[in-house]
């Protein structure tokens, strides 16, 4: 294939320190993650950032097996008598519901709510497979998409329709079901800190903030590079809130009925406008390794000179026998600059370059995408030296993001170190438990409750906003 006369690289990225809402929206659509549809609200996962789900939920996927859970798959339209059962529930959804009012040519006797959430359909299914101890506990996830009618929409973080897994379990014991809401909060927790290197905060929502519906909400909160929380996971404790008017009942060991509890716990898409937004750079994403589409792009230096696309095949080889998942770029319409960039701009983890020196000597180059290191590897052992760079990669990436987190993190005692620090990232502070502290915070300073840590040691006497007597330790940040 002939090479084009000029290559131009793609359009420039908006600096994020002078807009880092438009710098994200560069990153998304030059990265070509998505694209938007006719839809309001609604987007078209493209194939790199569909592949980037993919990975996310297979990884999700292999925890939940190993967790004891199983998939099913639900319908996607909900009676409208169903979502009135559980009346906090109907209230905290009846702004985001979409309807569906005709089928055919017919009006339907019934309207139909596109599923904004699942619990009420999985509790009427519930209601129907539990009839004794022994069919306890049921604990099932559901991959899907959901709507919710957003007023104001972004790629990723917020929109009408968005993919996700929701976990629905039913359990004999309040202690059973506390347990697993935990558990799930720790596989988030693992999953977000150990694959997509973002660390998080874990602890418990506010009356205020916890799901419509349930007894208790948990989550991770992680942070973004413009110090605002992004909640990347929740776990909802329902006790017998949906099981009650859903009449899902079990028969005890002593032939009594009691109603079982519950709990949900889910994770969405958001998740890569938080890899966006937690490692990203001028020059485009910044992958984790496990997440990672292409983990090691392969680029042949001077590929007409004897021997370097057959080096370069035997390398790609390798690597895939050894599991990285690898590209050999072999195009000859594009100059190497204009594929360095492609490929940093696609956040890329590694980049090796293979030439006619790099054959004499033995090695591949590389560059690694997060801190732009540059070395050699041998290429004997190649597979070995690939797969320790990237754990070194991942481990690398959080540390960064770690240490971002400390530094914009802080213990706040007053009313105006708390308007400051909620400027910058998240404060802690000590708070009284009131609705109303947690209102006037976020009139004054547009910031949030995120959650309560489990270790609620005392750090202040009084309540950062009334001054009252207050014994939690709560987290506040502006939040996406």
């Amino acid at each position: 294939m002939a090479k084009q006369a000029k290559q131009e690289f793609v359009q420039h990225i908006t600096p994020r320190e002078e807009n880092f809402s438009q710098w994200y929206t560069d990153v998304v659509r030059m990265a070509e993650l998505m694209d938007y549809t006719p839809v309001r609200g609604c987007m078209a996962l493209k194939p790199y950032g569909n592949r980037i789900w993919e990975l996310i939920r297979e990884e999700l996927d292999r925890r939940f097996r190993d967790t004891g859970h199983e998939n099913v798959s639900m319908p996607m339209l909900i009676p409208e008598s169903l979502l009135l059962k559980e009346a906090e529930h109907v209230e905290g959804f009846a702004p985001e519901v979409a309807w569906v009012t005709q089928g055919g040519g017919e009006t339907l006797p019934e309207r139909l709510a596109i599923r904004p959430t699942s619990e009420t359909m999985f509790c009427t299914m519930f209601a129907q497979w539990v009839q004794s101890w022994r069919d306890l506990p049921m604990k099932y996830n559901q991959w899907c998409s959901v709507m919710r009618w957003e007023k104001t929409t972004r790629p990723f973080l917020r929109t009408a329709e968005f993919w996700w897994q929701e976990g629905h379990t039913v359990h004999a014991t309040a202690e059973e079901a506390q347990e697993e809401t935990l558990l799930m909060l720790e596989v988030y927790r693992s999953f977000c800190e150990d694959v997509l290197s973002i660390p998080v905060f874990s602890g418990q929502k506010s009356e205020k903030e916890k799901f419509a519906g349930a007894r208790a909400t948990y989550s991770v909160e992680a942070m973004m590079q413009d110090g605002k929380a992004l909640q990347a996971g929740t776990s909802h404790n329902f006790g017998t809130n949906f099981s009650v008017p859903f009449e899902i009942r079990y028969q005890n060991r002593e032939g009594q009925l009691e109603y079982c509890h519950e709990t949900s716990w889910g994770m969405s898409t958001r998740l890569i406008g938080a890899i966006i937004m937690a490692h990203g750079d001028e020059r485009g994403l910044k992958l984790p390794p496990g997440v990672a589409p292409i983990q090691a792009v392969i680029l042949p230096i001077a590929a007409h000179k004897g021997g370097v696309m057959e080096k370069c095949a035997e390398a790609r080889d390798r690597l895939k026998a050894a599991g990285v998942r690898v590209r050999l770029d072999d195009r000859d319409n594009v100059s190497p600059g204009w594929k360095f960039n492609e490929w940093e701009l696609k956040g890329v983890p590694l980049r090796l370059e293979i030439g006619p020196r790099d054959i004499e000597n033995g090695v591949a180059s590389y560059m690694r995408r997060d801190t732009f290191e540059k070395g050699t590897l041998p290429l004997e052992g190649l597979a070995e030296g690939v797969t320790a760079l990237l754990e070194d990669i991942r481990r690398g990436m959080f540390r960064i993001a770690d240490a971002f987190r400390l530094s914009r993190t802080q213990d706040v005692r007053t009313w105006e170190e708390l308007g400051e620090q909620v400027s910058r990232g998240y404060a802690r502070a000590m708070w009284c438990g009131k609705r109303e502290c947690e209102d006037k915070i976020k009139d004054a300073f547009s910031a949030t409750s995120r959650n309560m840590p489990f270790d609620q040691t005392p750090f202040a006497d009084s309540c950062v906003c009334c001054g009252e007597p207050a014994d939690k330790v709560m987290y506040f940040a502006k939040a996406y």
